[in-house]
């Protein structure tokens, strides 16, 4: 992706975040900003993690690095560049208020970059809203919703300590 072919958002996620094989698990980027972005998602049945009672919160944050990578992918592409990949180094304090976020369910996560260090470790905080159908009709901007109420609870938060190399070998040795 190029410049000259930036997708208004909201956009696909898929051709912004370097994942193969059914490891793109977020939708859409719904908004992209200095600091963080937020992303949607809705869990499914077929999903990669789907268990028969839904999808394990432990996945939500796999949803938080997508979701940064999806803004660093996005603010690459608007630079002309091609998304670089980046690996998670964990996560602290990640707390879901549910075992499993329910089935059919468009899940909103948002992420702020709190800082980024001179040898690529970024540190990020984020959170993961359940939006729910009189949800979206009450805070719709245009067609998607752009913003949460101030009293939304999320479903889950946490931080990432995430690491971009300057390099990083393939296994085709690209």
């Amino acid at each position: 992706m190029t410049a000259s072919d930036m997708p208004s958002l909201p956009c696909p996620v898929a051709p912004l975040v370097p994942h193969a094989r059914g490891m793109c698990l977020l939708t859409q980027l719904v908004e992209v900003r200095e600091e963080g972005a937020t992303a949607e998602t809705v869990t499914r049945r077929d999903d990669l993690f789907a268990e028969p009672d839904g999808i394990p919160a432990w996945v939500g944050v796999e949803w938080l690095a997508q979701a940064v990578a999806a803004w660093a992918g996005f603010r690459a592409a608007a630079s002309g560049e091609a998304p670089a990949p980046g690996l998670l180094l964990g996560a602290k304090r990640y707390r879901a208020r549910v075992p499993v976020f329910d089935f059919d369910q468009r899940i909103r996560i948002t992420v702020t970059i709190d800082f980024v260090a001179d040898n690529g470790v970024t540190q990020v905080s984020g959170a993961l809203y359940a939006i729910e159908k009189h949800a979206i009709e009450k805070y719709d901007i245009g067609k998607h919703a752009t913003a949460m109420p101030e009293d939304a609870e999320p479903l889950a938060r946490g931080s990432l300590t995430l690491y971009r190399p300057a390099a990083m070998p393939t296994l085709n040795g690209a």
